[in-house]
């Protein structure tokens, strides 16, 4: 199963995904993430992530492509608009969304930054692990 993470800008929230999936997976899926745009990745997601034993360091921020379109049996968009933006995906493909805030919008501190960078971490692990679980099982998001 090929499974796009898809963002707004794949520097926070999809990598994040991408990351989690790649370690929590038995080697059922292969994973990719993607933004409408290419922003680059967030150094406060990195740490993050490394925080917990993940490296996403050398995860590319990548634009959406036709070809990763076509790639992709699941696409799960996490941010409202990728969700609104997202292309006409391929007949079979399935997809899901998952309303995440952005914490790169958070603000105060660098411990409330990171605090909410760490709460969003956490949030997209858990709904990794359910996704997961889900299409081990072949429960996933009905075909659109």
């Amino acid at each position: 199963m090929n499974v796009l993470f898809l963002c707004t800008g794949n520097s926070c929230r999809s990598q994040m995904a991408e990351g989690w999936a790649r370690q929590l997976d038995d080697g059922s899926l292969q994973v990719q993430s993607a933004g409408i745009e290419s922003h680059g990745k967030n150094p406060r997601a990195i740490a993050v992530m490394q925080e917990v034993g993940v490296d996403i360091s050398g995860q590319a921020s990548t634009k959406l492509t036709n070809e990763m379109l076509k790639w992709a049996d699941y696409v799960v968009t996490v941010c409202a608009h990728a969700d609104e933006h997202c292309p006409v995906l391929p007949a079979g493909t399935a997809k899901e969304h998952w309303p995440l805030d952005d914490p790169a919008k958070a603000g105060g501190s660098e411990e409330d930054i990171m605090a909410v960078f760490r709460e969003s971490r956490d949030d997209i692990r858990q709904r990794v692990v359910d996704l997961i679980g889900r299409l081990a099982n072949g429960r996933g998001k009905e075909k659109l």
